[in-house]
């Protein structure tokens, strides 16, 4: 194995004393097939179909072993030793998590969610993933689970970034209990309530949502949004108790007091949805869904060649005030609990 081709090579033979045959370290790492597969799935996540794979790579041509079948083979086996080795890292070993976000992308029909956590420091790491027919409290709770099973702490504070699904929220609740402080996504409020109304409506809502979220004061922001809430129980009952629905989650970063910039990377999903964005593209190419672990094959695939990419989050230097907040609403529920 060389660059991840194989190459014919005349096998050099080194005898002891004896006569017996020793084998040759060196020559075993030519064969290495970890090399050959992770250089086929780098190809393979930057568009080079399987179908191509043979056209693509034409310094192959002295070489074997690269049809569309054996290539086909090598990225089965590349992908799902990536997420094996995802689903088995411990959690512990990334540092003290702050924040959790959760969510789901369907492929091919079927629901695949995952977890990304950030961490004290302001990184972000795809914890796990699991699959499901829908995005149910169940499969929610399965992967929680095995996040806590890895490591990860449940009664440690954290804050939680949902979109608002309700299975989420009832598995993480019943998870981390008061130990998690959950902050609805405000784009998909803001979408939800719009979804209610008519085009005439859409944008004037919208702006007095926006204008709330973008408050620095926690009470001024939810006076902003009961107003909004009574403005629309003139227009559409329906959009007016969209909005009241979790509307006390939707500003749990401004009750926290948190400073604007790491309030704005927090109050929405966007980092784990900018993840799957990557995931389509990868998974985009896939002409033909099997079944067993293939979408969760592509999908870590995907979800970590968004990971090399990852940055620490806008205002990571702010994380210890994050730290601060969350202790401090400890200390108040004990005081309250006394």
């Amino acid at each position: 194995m060389l660059a991840g081709k194989k190459i014919p090579l005349r096998r050099p033979r080194v005898r002891d004393r004896e006569g017996r045959e020793v084998a040759l370290e060196s020559y075993s790492r030519f064969q290495s097939p970890p090399r050959r597969q992770r250089s086929i799935m780098k190809k393979l996540v930057h568009g080079i179909s399987t179908r191509k794979y043979e056209q693509a790579v034409e310094d192959f041509a002295d070489g074997y072993g690269i049809s569309r079948s054996a290539v086909s083979r090598e990225l089965v086996q590349a992908a799902r030793g990536m997420l094996q080795e995802r689903c088995e890292r411990r959690i512990d070993e990334l540092g003290r998590l702050v924040v959790l976000m959760i969510d789901g992308q369907v492929f091919a029909g079927e629901h695949v969610i995952a977890a990304l956590g950030v961490d004290e420091t302001g990184r972000k790491h795809i914890l796990g993933l699991v699959q499901g027919s829908t995005e149910n409290s169940t499969v929610v709770q399965h992967l929680l689970d095995d996040l806590i099973e890895r490591g990860l702490d449940p009664t440690q504070r954290m804050l939680s970034v949902l979109d608002g699904a309700k299975a989420l929220h009832k598995a993480v609740k019943k998870t981390f209990g008061e130990c998690c402080e959950v902050q609805r996504c405000q784009l998909h409020k803001r979408r939800n309530v719009a979804d209610h109304l008519s085009d005439e409506y859409r944008r004037s809502v919208d702006q007095r949502m926006r204008t709330a979220y973008a408050m620095k004061n926690y009470k001024e922001a939810r006076a902003q949004l009961l107003k909004t809430v009574a403005w629309l129980d003139r227009i559409n009952v329906s959009a007016a108790a969209s909005l009241r629905e979790g509307l006390e989650e939707t500003l749990t970063l401004h009750r926290l007091g948190l400073p604007d910039t790491l309030r704005k990377s927090l109050s929405s999903t966007n980092l784990i949805e900018s993840a799957f964005s990557v995931a389509r593209d990868v998974t985009g190419r896939v002409k033909r869904w099997r079944g067993g672990d293939m979408r969760l094959r592509w999908s870590a695939a995907g979800l970590l060649e968004a990971e090399k990419n990852f940055r620490r989050i806008r205002g990571c230097k702010l994380m210890p005030k994050l730290l601060i907040a969350l202790d401090r609403g400890a200390v108040a529920e004990s005081a309250t609990a006394a």
